[in-house]
């Protein structure tokens, strides 16, 4: 498997995207949320937080305290797909977590019972396997949200068609809910 490795946004778009929101209401939100956008593997690094904290004069703890604070943004680089596993009381006794074991072997990973970890990426960079605490979706449980598509009812064999699509490349994000 091939690890991809982080490659720093440039100087000159840092600047480029600093300035654009410098001045303006929740400049470091949308500052940080650009930056992770053009970084190809969807997260902040702590470098980068430093870079920000210097050009803005902000203090790195509150740049570092605004990243993490927010679930949006990523301190750890994020797989090209992402899967977010419902862990909600329906969705648990549904089957949530043996769809998450099932994930787990699947892309070959291994999951600690007492880990406490809510994310892990592939060492290859390809999945990004996230749990929340609830979809609000309940009577259609269990609920795996894959790229931004909610899929409900998922049961092993449905997230397996699911998984091994997107392994050969063949997902669509077509921005519609999958309530099948």
């Amino acid at each position: 498997m091939k690890t991809l490795t982080y490659v720093p946004v440039s100087e000159a778009l840092l600047d480029e995207i600093i300035e654009k929101h410098r001045g303006k209401p929740g400049m470091l939100l949308t500052t940080l949320e650009e930056i992770q956008e053009k970084n190809h593997l969807k997260y902040l690094p702590g470098e980068t937080l430093a870079e920000i904290s210097r050009k803005m004069k902000i203090p790195y703890t509150q740049v570092y305290s605004v990243a993490s604070f927010y679930s949006y943004f990523n301190l750890k680089p994020q797989g090209k797909h992402t899967v977010v596993v419902c862990r909600g009381t329906a969705c648990h006794t549904k089957g949530s977590k043996a769809l998450l074991d099932d994930i787990a072997a699947i892309l070959g990973f291994k999951r600690d019972e007492d880990d406490t970890e809510s994310s892990y990426t592939t060492p290859d960079n390809l999945f990004t396997i996230k749990t929340v605490a609830c979809f609000g979706q309940c009577a259609q449980s269990p609920v795996v949200e894959v790229d931004g598509i909610i899929h409900s009812n998922v049961n092993s064999q449905k997230l397996l068609n699911i998984l091994d699509k997107l392994k050969r490349g063949k997902s669509r994000r077509t921005g519609k809910n999958n309530l099948t």
